[in-house]
C-alpha cells in the first residue's frame, strides 16, 4: 500500500485509517466498542471488490473482519486467507 508524503496516515486527532478489500461476496467489518465492556456498535457487508476505508475513533477501538479480505495498514497487508 502506497502512503502518502503529507501524513503517516492518521488525521489530526491522529485517528488512523486502515483499507478493507473484499475478495469474495459476504466479508463482514464489525466494529467493536471501547470501555469496559467491550459490544458490536456497527457492522458492513461488502461484495468482491468493495472497498470500505475505516478508521479507530474515540467509540471503535477494534474491528473484526469476517471473510476473505485484504487489510491495508500502515504496518503492512494482511491477508485473511493466510
Amino acid at each position: 500500500m502506497e502512503q502518502s508524503n503529507k501524513s503517516d496516515q492518521s488525521n489530526s486527532n491522529g485517528n488512523e485509517y486502515f483499507v478493507i478489500k473484499a475478495k469474495d461476496n459476504g466479508v463482514h467489518v464489525i466494529g467493536l466498542t471501547r470501555g469496559q465492556d467491550t459490544r458490536f456498535h456497527h457492522t458492513e457487508k461488502l461484495d468482491k471488490g468493495e472497498v470500505m476505508i475505516a478508521q479507530f475513533t474515540e467509540h471503535t477501538s477494534a474491528v473484526k473482519v469476517r471473510g476473505k479480505a485484504l487489510i491495508m495498514t500502515k504496518f503492512g497487508t494482511i491477508d485473511t486467507e493466510e
